[in-house]
């Protein structure tokens, strides 16, 4: 969906009315819906960088894991004039607001940032040339957690594709336990259907359905069988999962409530603050059949047009972020790892190095992809339609034939 000429329109006299609007010269006031336990901590570790250098960070947090919320948030701001300093957004998000001309030019602070940005992240922060958004992190959506003393106690081994997972999940179910922690939003079931696209097609099917929505792919039995894995996963999840919180579920497996999440590894964050080990309390596998694959979701800061007093902050914020040394801080908390290739891993858990280097074989194999659960394979309007879909699905008795034909259908509409 393409952002209103209107807001456009009004955004155009904003460096006429932003000085009155301004709030006291350093300091930033910063949009994002990083408020789960784990995202708040990183979020301090900014905070307090910035403080060192004189800034005072001016939070507006909007709730909400998908950052629906905050999008909708965002868009009045601007329409009224008032955007932040920057915002969080995903990288199909940047695409639209920088084509419709409505970001702020970085590229005076981007300081060999083309050296050690990889260029599948870079696609969504430069435009014409010019640097528009800094990538805070990448996150790796297609991840399978899991309670390791669950595992054992039951003498169980983390599958490494969808058949294993099944017979994994019918053995926990047989006993009593809950298969699969999962919050019932139309994020969290299209994470799940990412994971089963890659995990039951490989790359190059989920670049030529997902990527590419060539129909050839989207109309063929393996998306079928993707719906009919889709169908198994729903019987592997408790009743109470309709509407529960990301990070709930994760709660869910620290507990050993449930024994298994397919989540990104924002997750960690919160595995982190539960006082438990990454990598041993709770296991870090690659979603069933997507070794060698890697899928990518990289928050990023846009910038917005602030008025002269604000440029310095402003500046400071995103030299701050792509720092070296902040990338490492933040991340280490958050559960990602650095958006620059240059951050040395040594600090990082054994789930993070592993991503590290599962990201350098990824890009050079050509199976780095953008997520489209998590806005980096398709803008906003087709992502909701393939949204729907699933979700639709997954929470009915729709057949995975009909469900092929309605993805077909949605996306033909969206367009």
């Amino acid at each position: 969906m393409r952002l209103s000429f209107k807001i456009l329109a009004l955004t155009a006299a904003l460096s006429a009315s932003v000085s009155s609007q301004a709030l006291a010269a350093e300091s930033v006031e910063v949009l994002h819906w990083w408020t789960s336990g784990g995202e708040a901590a990183a979020v301090g570790v900014l905070k307090d960088d910035l403080q060192k250098k004189g800034v005072s960070w001016q939070d507006m947090p909007v709730a909400g894991g998908g950052g629906e919320a905050a999008t909708t948030t965002l868009k009045a701001r601007v329409a009224a004039g008032n955007p932040p300093t920057a915002a969080q957004l995903l990288g199909m998000a940047v695409n639209e607001w920088s084509e419709q001309g409505l970001l702020g030019d970085l590229t005076s602070v981007a300081q060999k940032w083309d050296k050690v940005v990889p260029d599948q992240i870079k696609q969504f922060a430069v435009h014409d040339g010019k640097w528009q958004a800094v990538p805070v992190n990448i996150h790796r959506p297609n991840w399978l957690w899991i309670n390791a003393k669950v595992f054992k106690d039951n003498g169980l081994e983390p599958p490494k594709t969808w058949d294993e997972f099944n017979a994994v999940a019918e053995k926990l179910k047989a006993k009593g336990i809950t298969p699969l922690a999962h919050g019932g939003q139309p994020w969290q079931d299209t994470t799940i259907f990412d994971d089963v696209v890659l995990g039951l097609g490989g790359p190059e099917f989920y670049k030529k359905a997902i990527i590419e929505l060539d129909e050839t792919a989207l109309g063929s039995d393996t998306m079928v069988k993707v719906f009919d894995q889709m169908r198994k996963i729903r019987g592997y999840v408790d009743p109470n999962f309709s509407g529960r919180d990301w990070n709930l579920a994760t709660g869910m497996v620290l507990k050993g409530d449930a024994a298994m999440q397919l989540m990104g590894d924002w997750a960690k964050g919160e595995i982190v603050k539960a006082g438990m080990k990454p990598g041993v309390d709770v296991l870090c596998v690659t979603a069933p059949g997507t070794a060698g694959s890697f899928l990518f979701n990289t928050d990023f800061l846009a910038m917005f047009p602030v008025g002269a007093d604000k440029v310095d902050a402003q500046t400071k914020l995103a030299s701050s972020v792509m720092s070296p040394e902040f990338q490492q801080a933040f991340n280490l908390v958050k559960g990602s790892i650095p958006a620059r290739s240059d951050v040395p891993g040594d600090k990082f858990d054994t789930c993070a190095q592993k991503s590290m280097a599962d990201l350098k074989t990824a890009e050079k194999a050509g199976t780095l992809m953008g997520s489209l659960a998590h806005g980096h394979a398709e803008p906003a309007s087709i992502q909701r339609a393939i949204f729907d879909v699933v979700t639709q699905h997954f929470n009915s008795d729709m057949s995975s034939k009909d469900a092929v034909s309605a993805l077909i259908s949605s996306i033909q509409a969206a367009k």
